[in-house]
């Protein structure tokens, strides 16, 4: 398995593609003609198939299931707002401190999801499970998720935290936090969150199992997003 969506400049020859020049005029359609089941991301945003690429776009690749490793980065993120967060990391992660990040005075409903990893999956026994991420565009979409939070909802802040690598089981996956004035949009938010992470964001998971192991297909993106 590749060990991260491809990523080309577009000065540079696909592997699948005639070996021609790529020129302005051409678009993902034309590019990607053999590759109708996969999605793709330019310049880490995703994009529809009539999409015209130019000199120096990046085009990342993404297949329907995904492999490879990068265990070299403890823990990177950004901020959305002062209060809001979107991180990836190796370490473990405490879901109790992550879901004090997004208490405030204002707030009157703190709405907290910790999903993490099962032992059982239809009837197989999980061993353990590896997450990756193509990272740079992961964090974008998960910045998109939260500021579309805010659009959508009456909450306060949001708080995503995802785990990269190596997951026992019990150790937790993901964890997202959302704060509000009131419940009801706390709940709403939090629910559409994972929802949504899990339909856009480029993080794949492998299950290792006792007689063998498999990288999971997510929802996927069909669209690119609003």
């Amino acid at each position: 398995m590749p060990s991260d969506p491809r990523r080309l400049k577009s000065n540079s020859l696909l592997p699948a593609t005639p070996l021609v020049p790529w020129t302005k005029s051409w678009t993902l359609i034309r590019i990607c003609a053999d590759l109708e089941s996969l999605l793709i991301a330019v310049n880490q945003e995703y994009a529809l198939p009539d999409r015209e690429v130019s000199d120096g776009d990046e085009l990342a690749i993404f297949p329907p299931v995904s492999g490879g490793a990068e265990h070299d980065v403890d823990h990177e993120g950004t901020a959305t707002s002062e209060h809001d967060f979107c991180e990836l990391t190796t370490a473990l992660i405490d879901v109790g401190k992550v879901a004090r990040r997004v208490v405030l005075a204002e707030c009157g409903a703190t709405v907290t999801l910790d999903g993490y990893a099962r032992e059982w999956t239809r009837g197989r026994r999980t061993l353990y499970l590896i997450y990756e991420a193509y990272k740079p565009m992961a964090l974008r979409e998960m910045q998109r998720l939260c500021t579309q939070g805010h659009e959508k909802f009456d909450i306060a802040h949001i708080g995503i935290i995802h785990r990269t690598g190596r997951l026992e089981i019990g150790e937790t996956s993901v964890v997202i936090a959302v704060s509000a004035p009131h419940r009801k949009a706390a709940f709403e938010a939090c629910e559409w969150a994972i929802r949504e992470l899990k339909r856009t964001v480029p993080i794949w998971k492998k299950e290792i199992f006792e007689d063998g192991e498999v990288w999971v297909e997510g929802e996927g993106a069909t669209d690119a997003p609003a």
